[in-house]
């Protein structure tokens, strides 16, 4: 029988309480040498919703997994009717406080790396450089046939050409450029292949119940294991993904900070847990440091 994954956590009622203080992420940030590994709350503030904060859209979703994706061609003309709507919303999606915070932590010399869950690319949008895609992009298709990569620009369009006049209303969007829409709205909408031999195009993303490349994985390792500090943004690290690295943090015992308004999966082996908005906390931060959050940020392509 074929397992779904994991996609919630119940915190127990014996972690340790957060706090409002961001003075500890401060000192961390101060002394430099700091990895920062985010989630899907780092973008709330963009307009993309996270997983399983309040309101979050596994209340109302649940995500495509890699299993589903592969196995059966309706469920991959439902994804991919979905998320071409969902596509025209996220691509216009800004960079907000936290993210150009993140960016100006990393040109002031603060940061060892930058470790992102989302697949927005609105790090790189705020400034960020080198950062580590750990599931992946939206903003690129693999072949499953041939492995080539394209633009998802590219598939935009040629997805607009084979449905025209496509354009449903949709319930909501998701944090995987995935568009609520019913059964009955994505009928008869049109899956497109490869254009180099016809097979089934995925996006370059970790879908729920695929594994992240290895390569990937021991990069991240070793990123944890040349910074002085670990501070998690926006992530409830339930998913082993993230939490790995944590542990792993912990284990070598480097100081885990987070910034997280709900309790996290991460929060007994953390310093500290923020309970602030990102942006709120961030900005808060970078006053204290005296760093300038530029207030200019790219829209993602």
């Amino acid at each position: 029988m074929r397992m779904r994954p994991t996609l919630n956590w119940t915190p127990p009622e014996d972690l340790p309480p957060g706090t409002t203080d961001p003075e500890p992420v401060a000192d961390a940030l101060g002394a430099g040498g700091v990895l920062v590994l985010t989630g899907a709350g780092i973008s709330t503030e963009s307009g993309i919703p996270d997983y399983r904060g309040e309101g979050g859209s596994l209340s109302r979703h649940t995500p495509m997994t890699y299993q589903d994706f592969t196995a059966d061609a309706r469920a991959r003309r439902r994804y991919w009717a979905r998320s071409h709507l969902g596509w025209r919303t996220f691509g216009r999606a800004r960079p907000n406080a936290g993210h150009r915070a993140v960016a100006a932590f990393g040109r002031h010399g603060l940061l060892s790396g930058v470790i992102t869950q989302n697949v927005d690319g609105l790090h790189q949008a705020a400034g960020s450089e080198g950062v580590v895609e750990l599931h992946g992009s939206l903003a690129r298709v693999v072949c499953l046939s041939c492995g080539a990569f394209s633009p998802r620009r590219e598939l935009a369009r040629r997805l607009e050409e084979a449905n025209p006049g496509f354009s449903p209303v949709a319930a909501g969007i998701n944090p995987d450029g995935d568009a609520d829409l019913t059964d009955e709205q994505v009928v008869g909408f049109r899956v497109v292949g490869c254009s180099v031999c016809g097979g089934v195009l995925k996006p370059d993303v970790v879908f729920f119940g695929e594994a992240v490349p290895p390569q990937r994985v021991e990069h991240c390792r070793e990123l944890v294991r040349e910074a002085s500090s670990l501070l998690v943004l926006g992530s409830s690290l339930t998913v082993m993904s993230g939490l790995r690295f944590v542990r792993q943090a912990a284990e070598d015992g480097k100081p885990v900070l987070i910034v997280n308004r709900d309790p996290t999966r991460g929060d007994r082996h953390a310093l500290t847990r923020v309970a602030l908005p990102l942006g709120r906390a961030l900005t808060a931060v970078a006053d204290r440091l005296g760093v300038p959050v530029d207030d200019a940020a790219e829209a993602t392509g």
